[in-house]
């Protein structure tokens, strides 16, 4: 695949330069990631929010739908994220993000694929899982790539970063992004890595929060976390709440997180 035809690659490789000059943990945002034509197409062909493909997740702690099956992507889509799990560009990711490090496609798009939000959408700080439940392999790196060209910064929605100095629970936030289109933010998951966006969003009820998702892997190291699920913190005025805290835990664990916060 040529990479001219889907990003903006000299763009891309200028902005790279600055991954990991920032924390809280190691992370880049890459603005006017893709060629211009090809966002506004992500735009035209992304569902709307009561289509019937979608997963919808709708619980204290995670707001959301989510598609990660290839046989709803239109055409543009279905051959974006073919391009994102390349080999090209996950060889342009190693050489100019992780100085040559090896790492892999999930083809399955674990987690991945196509993100929307709602008004009231929201997702709560949390740790991504740590090693994936099929290949073993470690989640290594996220990239998300917004596409609502409409989408204002005054409707909230940033992702947020927060101090990473405890793998059980978040510290201060530390920085705030805002979901401008076609702008990809790319950060590591192995470094404590809590993100999320906790305040409900405030955008009018036309309008959604969308985004592309996709995950990278690499061999896990010797000692390694071995959570499959992702690891949720409680809202400051939801950590006295026994109901929250009991979905938290069956969510972190791969056996019952279906049954709590999964609803099709």
């Amino acid at each position: 695949m040529k990479l001219n035809n889907y990003i903006n690659v000299e763009n891309f490789r200028d902005q790279a330069k600055n991954y990991g000059k920032e924390g809280p943990f190691d992370h880049v945002i890459i603005d006017n990631f893709f060629t211009e034509d090809l966002a506004m197409n992500l735009f035209k062909e992304f569902p709307n929010y009561e289509d019937e493909i979608w997963h919808n997740y709708d619980n204290p702690i995670e707001v959301k739908k989510a598609c990660n099956n290839w046989n709803f992507f239109p055409k543009n889509t279905y051959q974006t994220f073919q391009f994102l799990n390349s080999a090209e560009f996950i060889n342009l990711i190693s050489d100019e993000i992780l100085n040559q490090k090896k790492i892999y496609a999930d083809y399955g798009l674990n987690g991945g694929g196509w993100h929307i939000h709602k008004k009231g959408g929201k997702l709560n700080t949390h740790l991504d899982y740590s090693l994936h439940p099929k290949s073993g392999k470690q989640r290594k790196l996220n990239i998300i790539i917004y596409i609502n060209p409409n989408w204002a910064e005054s409707w909230g929605g940033q992702l947020g970063l927060w101090d990473n100095s405890s793998s059980k629970k978040p510290g201060k936030l530390k920085k705030s992004i805002w979901s401008k289109f076609n702008r990809a933010v790319i950060f590591d998951t192995t470094q404590n890595s809590w993100h999320g966006l906790p305040n409900p969003l405030e955008c009018p009820k036309e309008e959604a929060r969308k985004s592309l998702a996709v995950y990278y892997l690499c061999e896990p190291p010797e000692i390694v976390d071995e959570r499959e699920k992702a690891l949720f913190a409680p809202t400051k005025e939801q950590e006295g709440d026994e109901k929250v805290l009991d979905l938290i835990k069956k969510r972190a664990n791969s056996k019952s997180a279906a049954e709590v916060y999964k609803k099709s």
